[in-house]
């Protein structure tokens, strides 16, 4: 496979560390965005390939830099893994309205704005993907103190599905991975005592693939990718 042109958020632990891990591994150009680059940079030192941006997607400045970065150095993108998240586990009548505000803006209003902010690069053939969870799935099982998480990851599945339909003409695929459970901080988080059946690394390979190819197939489509309860 040629190489690709590959964004990847919340990329300092976990599945979005391992992602640019697995992408820069197999010869693809990475753009990894995220808050705190320690972990990422001595990844870096070992692949040329990899580039990296210590930023805040929730703020437009920072929005500006990455794009600042694509219209310099790439000029297109093929492909956006939105994998940056933020949990917060509460009850719901604990749970303020800026709490609430603060997931959805990353979980939501991220993604919207970094895909806006990357149209122009975008070209028939790319693929956009958000990684939500299962407990964004209508009628899936529900678990107390998730009110903001859930609720935020229901809302960017249907975002994907509108920008598919919305630019379905382009040749641009937007689709979203609701993943169960997987052996993560944020995983230990939500459920401390439960340990999952997959690996962040794992996970990471199935969502590379998927988002290289799934959009062959896939568009407007939310794909459960879950095996356990959670």
């Amino acid at each position: 496979m040629a190489a690709k042109n590959i964004i990847v958020t919340g990329t300092s632990r976990g599945i979005g560390f391992e992602l640019v891990k697995y992408f820069s591994e197999n010869d693809h150009n990475v753009l990894a965005l995220t808050r705190n680059r320690e972990k990422i940079d001595l990844l870096q030192k070992t692949h040329s390939n990899l580039a990296v941006l210590e930023v805040d997607i929730t703020k437009d400045e920072d929005l500006k830099v990455v794009s600042g970065f694509i219209q310099k150095q790439w000029k297109k993108v093929d492909v956006i893994v939105h994998n940056a998240g933020m949990l917060i586990h509460k009850p719901f009548f604990k749970t303020t309205i800026d709490e609430f505000i603060d997931v959805y803006r990353v979980n939501v209003f991220a993604v919207a704005e970094l895909t806006k902010q990357m149209m122009p690069y975008l070209h028939k053939g790319s693929h956009v993907v958000a990684i939500s969870s299962m407990g964004g799935i209508q009628g899936s099982m529900k678990f107390a103190g998730l009110s903001a998480y859930s609720s935020s990851k229901g809302a960017v599945i249907t975002l994907m599905e509108l920008l598919a339909e919305e630019y379905k003409d382009s040749g641009i695929a937007f689709n979203t991975l609701a993943l169960g459970a997987v052996q993560t901080e944020m995983l230990a988080q939500a459920f401390p005592d439960f340990k999952a059946p997959v690996t962040a690394a794992e996970m990471a390979n199935y969502i590379a693939d998927f988002s290289l190819t799934g959009n062959k197939i896939y568009n407007g489509k939310v794909l459960q990718v879950s095996n356990s309860t959670p």
